[in-house]
């Protein structure tokens, strides 16, 4: 498997390029609008037919280049049943989508929102918002539910082999990707926590709305399309 992390400084957004370098088929996790260029230039200099756009919810902070990115290559568009109506195929926990011998997992995460998803692939894991290094998304917006995420992330990601890359969609500390097991070991949201301290901590973050949320949820809710 092909993989490559890229970043967009503004949102501390990480889009992932997954593909198969032998028949050339790739995916785009999480794209952002700003990096549309960048990222169609990665595909044609690596040779690369882009097949799928997936992501792992409707998100707040950034509008996604996933309409574009169809409009341009041709590429299907996939998410969650619950969230963006616009996608081509709507996921359910369990379904897969394939980049040549490559098979991309959609596991059902809700908790940071209701349309959470994340994405496995050959040992590694693509958290979105739902698990970050030492730390998960907040659950106070779009039908966000802390007892849900607390769920998503011990019982089903937790539950993934201990040597599964974590792949998470944005990191403001400067980290690039972890481990289940050093998460289940180290991240200060859920380790050692149960459901209820958990929860008295997620209610208790008191953070600010996101800047975008305004104008990328809409955005977001017809594939980036303002």
């Amino acid at each position: 498997m092909l993989l490559r992390q890229l970043f967009d400084k503004e949102s501390s957004t990480y889009t992932y390029l997954v593909a198969d370098p032998v028949s050339g088929d790739a995916a785009l996790i999480d794209p952002v609008k700003e990096q549309f260029d960048r990222d169609l230039t990665l595909l044609r200099e690596l040779g690369l037919t882009l097949r799928w756009v997936l992501e792992t919810h409707v998100h707040a902070d950034h509008v996604t280049a996933a309409g574009a990115l169809r409009e341009r290559t041709g590429a299907k568009t996939a998410a969650s049943a619950t969230g963006a109506p616009c996608v081509d195929v709507p996921l359910a926990d369990g379904d897969t989508v394939t980049v040549g011998a490559v098979s991309i997992r959609a596991i059902a995460t809700p908790g940071h929102t209701d349309d959470g998803m994340c994405f496995l692939a050959n040992g590694h894991v693509f958290t979105g918002d739902t698990l970050l290094i030492r730390g998960c998304g907040r659950a106070d917006f779009q039908n966000g539910n802390p007892s849900q995420l607390y769920h998503s992330i011990t019982q089903v990601l937790f539950a993934l082999p201990s040597d599964t890359i974590v792949c998470p969609a944005h990191d403001y500390k400067g980290n690039m990707r972890s481990s289940i097991g050093e998460e289940i070991a180290h991240n200060p949201r859920v380790s050692g926590k149960s459901e209820a301290e958990f929860v008295v901590i997620m209610n208790g973050l008191n953070l600010p709305k996101p800047a975008k949320i305004d104008v990328a949820v809409p955005a977001n809710k017809a594939c980036g399309n303002v």
